[in-house]
């Protein structure tokens, strides 16, 4: 009986956070995100805009004006070395707050926090990024 406890002890700290949760909302978000970075590391602007909510694209109503924004205040974003998954958090009414943690072209590690917001068509959208340098990739 204590091997089965020790088993499932180091299943759940070894679990990433959206497994603990059992939260498919939760990955689907992260994978929006992930193919936003992506998008971004490989230039692509019109895939990356197209993961931006339509809040933010009216705000930024084009690819290239969005590009323009994420390149002169966001480049650990649209260049990080890597990056990873940190904390999520589901804020109800179909929004999720999601930590990624990465390390910019400069070397130095970041947090930024996107907000996503669940779509009518059932599709996560991005809606905001903070982002703030960090001490230490850890959550």
């Amino acid at each position: 009986m204590r091997a089965i406890r020790v088993f499932f002890l180091m299943a759940t700290l070894l679990a990433p956070p959206a497994a603990l949760a059992g939260d498919a909302e939760v990955r689907a978000a992260q994978g929006t995100v992930d193919a936003q970075l992506k998008a971004l590391r490989a230039g692509d602007g019109a895939l990356a805009y197209s993961y931006a909510a339509p809040t933010i694209q009216r705000i930024f109503p084009t690819a290239e004006i969005f590009m323009g924004m994420v390149e002169s205040a966001y480049q650990p974003v649209r260049n990080p070395r890597n990056y990873a998954f940190g904390k999520s958090e589901e804020m109800g009414g179909g929004k999720i707050a999601q930590q990624v943690l990465l390390t910019g072209p400069d070397g130095k590690e970041y947090e930024a926090l996107y907000t996503l917001e669940l779509q009518p068509d059932g599709v996560w959208r991005i809606t905001g990024v903070s982002l703030k340098a960090s001490n230490a990739l850890s959550t």
